[in-house]
């Protein structure tokens, strides 16, 4: 599914990621006009990483949602579901149309996902925390069941500060299971102000590593480093766990969002909804020339 390195076809894998990216953050500022607000920061750290699972990663069937061997994925940081949502319509498990009820009343798209009204969510997420038991779980029951797939989880690096993603972690090494992949929105920041203030979560890579993960660390904006990361994925469902640690930025992509605590939910309107637009349509700027 991922084109080999330096190939005309991996460039345009690439190109074509890079552009859902930031269709998912347009998508983003879109939807949550139609809300009234939204989580605008929490889904453009993600943007990239959603491009790159589901357009070139996951093993999935849109016309399909319950395919027993369809890799799982559970995005325990739910409340980026809002970036989440326009991918699955985009690749057909719904009509795109349906989006414009986001957050209505009656409507199947709330703030947080819920896999009983929606297709293509695996789990219903949003009380943090959650997300990397309910993988373990799921990784657990494809071996119980022979099956092949494999189990990704987003977890937010503010749900690090919580002991049950911890004893999910020792969990997951204890029973080896190879076929889970575990990836750290390593973004800095979470509804309290900068990760680290809140309680300290580094070394992340280490702290797995001691509960028998396989760990890998990249920048979860360069789209190529993060498809040569899965791509590198050991394939051994007895093998040890992933953990990809990507170090991204909360808002990145507008310059007034980036690292920027006050924007976790938000509402913009008038020129501001305007200029960010724009901004974004412009495409991803150099940090430098970001702050």
């Amino acid at each position: 599914m991922i084109p080999p390195k330096d190939t005309p076809e991996r460039q345009a894998a690439l190109d074509r990621l890079t552009e859902r990216a930031r269709f998912v953050r347009l998508e983003t500022v879109r939807l949550s006009r139609v809300a009234g607000a939204g989580h605008y920061t929490s889904s453009f750290s993600a943007a990239e990483l959603f491009a790159a699972l589901y357009y070139a990663v996951l093993d999935l069937r849109p016309d399909e949602p319950a395919w027993p061997d369809r890799d799982r994925f559970v995005l325990s940081k739910g409340h980026a579901a809002i970036g989440l949502y326009p991918v699955l319509a985009d690749l057909g498990f719904f009509p795109p149309s349906d989006l414009d009820t986001y957050t209505r009343l009656g409507s199947p798209f709330g703030d947080h996902p819920d896999m009983k009204k929606v297709a293509g969510i695996d789990f219903s997420s949003g009380s943090l925390g959650h997300g990397l038991s309910i993988a373990v779980g799921m990784a657990l029951g494809a071996r119980i069941g022979e099956r092949p797939y494999r189990t990704f989880c987003m977890l937010g690096d503010g749900e690090l500060h919580e002991g049950q993603v911890w004893e999910a972690a020792n969990a997951a090494g204890h029973y080896r299971l190879g076929r889970l992949v575990a990836i750290v929105d390593r973004n800095q920041l979470c509804i309290d102000g900068f990760t680290d203030d809140v309680m300290s979560v580094e070394p992340v890579e280490d702290r797995f590593a001691a509960f028998g993960w396989q760990t890998h660390r990249v920048d979860g904006h360069d789209l190529d480093a993060v498809l040569d990361v899965f791509d590198a994925l050991p394939d051994d469902p007895d093998g040890p766990p992933q953990v990809i640690v990507a170090d991204t930025v909360k808002g990145r992509g507008v310059r007034l969002m980036e690292f920027n605590p006050d924007w976790h939910v938000g509402n913009l309107v008038g020129a501001d909804y305007d200029d960010v637009i724009a901004e974004l349509q412009a495409g991803l700027q150099p940090m430098e020339a970001a702050k």
